[in-house]
């Protein structure tokens, strides 16, 4: 049986996502949770994780898609410049 995809509407916003992942990880860096709270919120995290990065994709490929336009006025797609990351 396969997965439903995940809908957009029912996941945090990327900010509330990233607020959760730092209340996580503050809570088990003090490590006092029992070990099933403490694997719990790190099966939360990870799926808050991924929910960031997905919507981190999508706004990377609209930057794409804005940052190139043809003479004609036209929006061309390029690869985004991530050489300055470290």
């Amino acid at each position: 049986m396969s997965q439903a995809s995940p809908d957009p509407n029912d996941e945090p916003s990327f900010e509330q996502a990233v607020r959760q992942l730092t209340e996580i990880v503050q809570r088990l860096e003090r490590g006092d949770l029992p070990l099933e709270e403490s694997v719990a919120l790190f099966e939360q995290g990870v799926r808050l994780s991924a929910i960031s990065q997905r919507r981190l994709d999508r706004a990377q490929k609209r930057v794409e898609e804005l940052l190139h336009v043809d003479e004609s006025g036209r929006a061309r797609t390029a690869p985004f410049d991530t050489s300055g990351d470290t």
